[in-house]
């Protein structure tokens, strides 16, 4: 793919990652780690323990969902720097322009992706 042809894809994928970054920082409360922003959101002797239980349960899953999110963006990013990207990693077929639009991170054709699911 030429570097026309992904200009739109690095842009979406940027987008993607600036707009991941700041819903990390704002679930980890800006620049405290994970544990102490859970120590904050459900410090509250009000909340009943099955109660601070599911929401921190909760917000470690979106947490852990935006984390390997981001992973897959940087992957991407990584596969345009090197010339691959639009390349499926299992089999080297093109991946179609409408599946990179969907799914920009996309690293598998339809078919390899439904073997790995």
């Amino acid at each position: 793919m030429t570097t026309q042809l992904t200009a739109p894809f690095k842009k979406q994928l940027l987008d993607q990652r600036a707009t991941l970054l700041e819903q990390l920082r704002s679930l980890r409360g800006g620049a405290v780690g994970r544990a102490e922003a859970s120590a904050e959101h459900f410090g509250h002797p009000e909340d009943s323990p099955a109660q601070m239980n599911t929401e921190r349960d909760l917000e470690f899953a979106l947490d852990e969902q935006d984390t390997a999110e981001l992973r897959l963006i940087d992957a991407a990013l990584g596969r345009l720097d090197a010339g691959t990207y639009g390349q499926c990693v299992d089999c080297g077929v093109s991946i179609p322009a409408a599946r990179l639009h969907a799914a920009p991170a996309a690293a598998r054709c339809i078919s390899c992706q439904e073997k790995v699911e």
